[in-house]
């Protein structure tokens, strides 16, 4: 019988039950792993944020350079540590995530110290570049190397907001200390600006602000903002947009804050004609500085658009002040004369400004070649930023060969301002009551003109050789025109062989006389005068005298001298002033009284 069941006996053994738990075993992978998160945690609580030196500046220090790589090469194994522990399935949750906590605590200390170094750094990189040293290179290099680890562990936001503000502050103060005052902060730049030179005088920007301007613009844009936009293109090389995005936010506001200050400067002027040359000064820098400055901020950037705009206000400004200008001339009146013919005061002001003006040629040529040539196009060029540098920049090629062009000159006001001159100073001498000093004013003027344009280079290139001897020419026109109109009468009554040639010599006195007033523009146009009118009359009234010497007590001697002393001439003497006097009172007695006991005497010198 089969054996009964019975419940007191053990139940079999099961032949598939469970493993226990293994315990864990370290790996080759996770025991090298925390071996360099250990040497790193060495590394990184030697060199603690606390530490106040450099680790990366070790002038020298015997090991500390490869102690800086050691230190970059920690950071990347700590940063590899975190990915390793986060990826890592074979290890239990709390042994990885007590060594993801670890490294990643470790990660955040390193960091802090090169986001320290990285302040360091940029220091030095300014101190090096003010200094002109090599080590400049040297900086740029760690800069950039400390730049690369923080993007790479994952700290790029730190580094590159570092890197902003370090360099924000940095052009700032370099930009202020060229200038020699703070400009205002870009936002609202043109408000500010216009505000602040408000509360100034125009002496003080024409002396001080525009000066300091154009130093500080011409280092700005051609060395500072470049500068600073090699050390982007360095340190974040493998990132075009990232170095692009830094750049602007670095520069973008300073730049355009200079240009705020040109604008404003320039709006003060207010169309006054001796400012203009200080809007030119502005105007000229601008274009100087143009074609660098759409070389490092791009033709479609956010400054390149603003600097168009600042370009098209000054070159209105300076358009908008010749304009005033030409205005102010023709609103000269015209009954406004010099006494004696002498130039006028506005032909000084007028010549002198014109001289000063055709300094300005090139940047003048520009301003009113891009009014004409662009018109509306400059107004859409602006407004869409499409600026490029053939635009507002001139090549001295292109200015050089231009200047010999009638083209170059077409866009220049200078013939304009002088034609209208030209063309007051006929209708000032249409208003003298004798036609001699009518003819005298246009010769001293035409004459003082000529010597204006003959004297300065720049003016006589911009008018020409020709337009200038022309100008001579008709003021020695007028001076023949002058000496027929003031010894007309005497011509008159030496023709018309008087009966009386008593009427002859009071008509040379008379002449005289009237002369004794007049003036000459200067030494050289006093001899024409003395020259024309000697060659003139002397010759007919030496054979007027001929004919009647016995009856005339004026020699051409006489005639001659009294000549010779008009217009500032220097044989004037006590002398002559008392043979008019012997002369000119017995002759007046004879002509109220012809019976009068007054018959002058015989000479005693027949010929001169």
């Amino acid at each position: 019988m089969p054996r009964a069941f019975s419940p007191s006996r053990s139940p079999p053994r099961q032949r598939h039950a469970l493993p226990p738990l293994p315990r864990h075993r370290r790996t080759l992978s996770s025991t090298l792993v925390e071996e360099s998160v250990a040497a790193a945690a060495a590394l990184v609580q030697k060199w603690h944020p606390d530490v106040s030196c450099s680790l990366f500046l070790h002038d020298g220090a015997a090991g500390q350079a490869e102690e800086a790589q050691g230190f970059l090469r920690a950071a990347a194994e700590l940063h590899r540590a975190m990915l390793f522990f986060a990826a890592d399935t074979t290890n239990p949750n709390s042994q990885s995530g007590h060594g993801l906590v670890q490294a990643q605590a470790l990660l955040q200390t390193a960091m802090r110290r090169l986001q320290l170094e990285l302040q360091f750094l940029l220091d030095k990189h300014d101190e090096s570049q003010q200094a002109a040293g090599a080590s400049a290179a040297g900086a740029s290099s760690s800069i950039r190397a400390v730049a690369k680890a923080m993007m790479a562990a994952g700290y790029g936001m730190e580094c590159i907001s570092t890197f902003k503000s370090h360099r924000r502050t940095a052009l700032a103060t370099k930009l202020q200390r060229l200038l020699g005052f703070s400009p205002p902060a870009a936002s609202g730049c043109s408000n500010s600006n216009s505000s602040l030179f408000h509360k100034i005088t125009w002496e003080q920007i024409d002396g001080k602000i525009i000066p300091s301007w154009i130093a500080t613009a011409t280092v700005a844009f051609t060395s500072l903002f470049t500068g600073e936009k090699d050390l982007c293109d360095t340190v974040f090389a493998r990132d075009a947009a990232v170095r692009e995005a830094v750049f602007a936010a670095i520069a973008n506001d300073q730049a355009t804050s200079l240009l705020g200050i040109a604008e404003a400067a320039v709006a003060r002027a207010r169309r006054a004609p001796e400012r203009l040359f200080r809007v030119l000064d502005v105007h000229d820098s601008l274009t100087e500085v143009l074609p660098m400055l759409l070389s490092v901020f791009g033709d479609n950037s956010e400054v390149a658009t603003r600097a168009a705009v600042v370009v098209t206000k000054v070159g209105e400004a300076a358009r908008g002040t010749l304009s005033s200008f030409e205005a102010a001339i023709q609103k000269e009146p015209s009954k406004a004369t010099t006494s004696g013919g002498a130039v006028h005061p506005l032909t000084r002001y007028v010549m002198n400004y014109l001289v000063f003006l055709a300094d300005y040629q090139e940047g003048l040529a520009l301003i009113y070649e891009q009014a004409d040539a662009a018109g509306a196009e400059s107004v859409s060029v602006v407004a869409s930023g499409n600026v490029s540098p053939e635009h507002y920049s001139v090549s001295t090629s292109s200015s050089s060969s231009s200047m010999s062009s009638s083209c170059f000159y077409s866009y220049s006001p200078i013939h304009r301002l002088v034609s209208v001159l030209l063309g007051k100073l006929d209708a000032k001498a249409g208003c003298y009551r004798e036609v001699a000093l009518s003819y005298l004013f246009l010769a001293n003027n035409s004459k003082y003109v000529a010597n204006k344009v003959a004297g300065s280079g720049r003016l006589q290139g911009v008018l020409g050789e020709e337009w200038a001897e022309a100008q001579s020419a008709k003021a020695r026109a007028h001076v023949d025109v002058f000496v027929r109109a003031a010894w007309g009468k005497v011509m008159s009554a030496i023709s018309s062989m008087p009966q009386e040639p008593e009427v002859v010599e009071a008509a040379v006195l008379e002449a005289v006389g009237m002369q004794d007033q007049c003036v000459a523009a200067d030494e050289e146009m006093g001899g024409a005068l003395r020259a024309a009118a000697t060659a003139a009359v002397v010759p007919k009234y030496r054979m007027f005298y001929r004919r009647y010497g016995v009856a005339v007590r004026l020699t051409p001697g006489d005639v001659v001298t009294m000549i010779a002393a008009l217009f500032g001439g220097t044989i004037s003497t006590p002398w002559h002033q008392s043979r008019c006097t012997e002369v000119a009172e017995p002759l007046q007695r004879h002509l109220e009284d012809p019976n009068s006991n007054t018959n002058p005497r015989r000479p005693q010198q027949l010929f001169a």
